[in-house]
């Protein structure tokens, strides 16, 4: 059976858009797919999260389910809700429910044949030290923009759009044929309801002209990889004066040269010398609030040891929180040794004892117990 829309979201039947749109945002971002790889049921939770915040953020679909349950979207119960929709037939409530979701259809237009803008992407690549302090991006985009001549109607200045002949302004034709009543978008108008007689010079009767703009986009510290950020009505501007799309932009954080980053936590591989892995030491490493922190390595440290640098990570996004950076040291072996280096390190070698290398000698007695085994 079907889930509740309302317990999908996890809110009551009388929460207003404002909670609808604070739920969805947090299960959205909890439930993503790209958060659980290996969840193969996630993009299935998502789906259903989507669909439950589509219809009840639409008051006229929100209406329907609260008065006829997921039957008012299925095939039994598409006549009894399409009571509560404009339009007279099949074709009509299924354009008026699902005519947000298809990207076009009749709730994609407005009075006087207006079209909505179509909804614009922007690819945008930032290094992490800005994803970690924030920034404010001045960007251009090349965008269709209400013309200016004719106000965004069309029709030349000083004329007005009439009413389509063919359709009588409703920007549909019926055709009958047998039992069967087809309706489709007019031929003559392509749906808008007017037509242009004398159409306007600057930007051929379309109502928008191509441009580019400048536009400043606020980035958020903390902001993750392959975010996307919205620019409510800064798309394309609709055709015959309608609203405009919203524009897109989509995130992407260049890889860093030291830093790997993890969530809210950063990664960073340090070589050191054999002999500060044996002595023990201290170096300093660069982090990107713009300080140095001394790391001190114990003696005796083994190879990919990690140190934790509290507070040293990235912050959180909207939030007072800051992650860790890890410290992972890599021991490099010496090369290029010198006669002398070589001769102390020999000496080294014939006075160590099997407490110098307890792991080494660990091993590999183990594996001789391991392979006599096999002779018993």
């Amino acid at each position: 059976m079907k889930a509740d829309f309302y317990e999908t979201l996890g809110v009551h039947k009388g929460a207003d858009e404002k909670e609808l749109k604070a739920a969805f945002r947090k299960l959205a971002m909890d439930c993503h797919p790209d958060r659980h790889p290996d969840d193969h049921t996630a993009e299935q939770r998502f789906k259903a999260i989507n669909e439950a915040y589509d219809t009840l953020k639409d008051p006229q679909k929100r209406a329907a389910y609260d008065r006829f349950g997921h039957a008012a979207f299925e095939n039994g119960g598409m006549g009894q809700a399409g009571a509560g929709f404009a339009g007279g037939g099949f074709a009509d409530i299924f354009e008026d429910i699902f005519g947000d979701m298809m990207g076009g259809g009749r709730r994609q237009r407005s009075s006087g044949g207006r079209e909505r803008g179509a909804d614009l992407r922007y690819n945008m690549e930032i290094t992490l030290e800005e994803a970690y302090s924030g920034k404010t991006a001045q960007i251009r985009v090349p965008s269709s923009i209400q013309c200016t001549e004719c106000a965004g109607s069309g029709a030349k200045p000083g004329t007005q759009p009439v009413t389509c002949a063919t359709c009588q302004g409703s920007g549909r034709v019926r055709a009958s044929q047998g039992f069967f009543s087809i309706e489709r978008t007019c031929p003559t108008c392509q749906g808008r309801g007017q037509t242009i007689k004398d159409p306007c010079g600057k930007c051929g009767g379309q109502g928008r002209v191509v441009e580019e703009r400048a536009l400043s986009v606020n980035i958020p510290a903390g902001i993750e990889d392959g975010t996307r950020i919205r620019l409510s009505n800064e798309g394309e501007a609709g055709a015959r004066g309608g609203p405009s799309g919203d524009l897109y932009i989509f995130l992407a954080v260049k890889p860093h040269e030291f830093f790997q980053r993890d969530g809210a936590d950063l990664y960073c591989k340090v070589p050191i010398s054999m002999t500060t892995a044996a002595l023990g030491g201290t170096f300093e490493v660069a982090t990107l609030d713009g300080t140095q922190t001394k790391v001190k390595i114990p003696e005796g440290t083994q190879n990919a040891k990690q140190f934790r640098l509290k507070g040293k990570g990235m912050p959180v996004l909207r939030q007072a929180n800051i992650g860790d950076l890890y410290i992972q040291v890599a021991v490099e072996t010496p090369q290029n040794l010198t006669k002398k280096q070589r001769e102390l390190l020999e000496e080294f070698d014939r006075i160590s004892s099997t407490e110098n290398s307890p792991q080494s000698t660990g091993f590999f007695a183990r594996m001789k117990d391991f392979f006599e085994s096999f002779g018993e």
